[in-house]
């Protein structure tokens, strides 16, 4: 049965539960991964009322925070700490076709790229080396990755490759950081599997006044299935128009559909 999965970072799922509602109800996507929710669980708004009864979370006050939403029943399988930095940046849930869902959102960095004077970039390639030795040892099978990875690995994921190799979330260590942990667990790049050429965005800066027209974008969201589902994964879109909507979040959504 084909089910649709959107990942997007929401940036304070309380500030902007009308906008969630207003997407759940202009694309029903069958689940629905948030990242950077800044809200306790117990203070996440419901969106039943919108048909997703179903919710699995990890938060904090103020910061970090991820949650699962689905129109249909799944199951919580967990959550790591990657890096053991206390944040709440990852939790799964099983669907019950089997499917696994990972939900991450994979620290910023900061602004300087060198773990000797900028402890946050250190955190960033430590998580995600910790990402990686635990696709090494458990291989996953049956399994969707999606989130705010924070890096946008090609260069046609970014405006200016040029112009941001020494710019965090494009930096050759980090790109190479984010290749060893999908090498790791044979992850595939859904969305460049159905978009393979030309430039694609999912995230565009606040400090740009007119974000649309400069359009100095960069691919941060992404979706991730493992090979032996990843054959089933069609029909990706960014929905760059949301990135207009009145105070919206500097991310937009992406989806994929998989027949499964």
């Amino acid at each position: 049965m084909p089910f649709t999965i959107a990942t997007w970072n929401i940036n304070s799922v309380r500030l902007r539960a009308g906008l969630v509602s207003d997407f759940l109800a202009a694309e029903g996507p069958d689940i629905l991964c948030l990242q950077e929710c800044k809200s306790p669980v117990d203070k996440i708004p419901s969106f039943e009322a919108d048909g997703y009864p179903h919710i699995v979370a990890r938060g904090q006050k103020g910061y970090n925070g991820v949650a699962i939403l689905s129109k249909r029943p799944i199951e919580e399988v967990g959550a790591f700490d990657h890096a053991s930095l206390g944040h709440a940046r990852h939790v799964a849930a099983r669907l019950e076709n089997g499917i696994v869902i990972h939900n991450h959102y994979v620290p910023a960095g900061g602004d300087v790229p060198d773990r000797e004077v900028n402890v946050k970039f250190g955190q960033k390639l430590d998580y995600l080396t910790e990402m990686r030795d635990d696709f090494r040892a458990t291989r996953p099978e049956r399994s969707i990755l999606v989130g705010d990875l924070n890096i946008a690995p090609r260069e046609d994921d970014v405006w200016s490759h040029k112009q941001l190799l020494k710019v965090v979330s494009h930096t050759p260590v980090e790109v190479a950081q984010l290749g060893e942990t999908q090498e790791a667990g044979a992850w595939v790049d859904v969305v460049r599997q159905d978009i393979p050429e030309g430039q694609l965005y999912s995230w565009w800066s606040y400090r740009s006044p007119d974000w649309d027209t400069a359009d100095k974008g960069r691919r941060l969201d992404h979706i991730w299935a493992t090979p032996d589902i990843a054959g089933a994964a069609h029909s990706a879109r960014v929905l760059r128009h949301v990135r207009g909507w009145e105070k919206p979040s500097d991310h937009a959504p992406v989806l994929m559909t998989f027949d499964l």
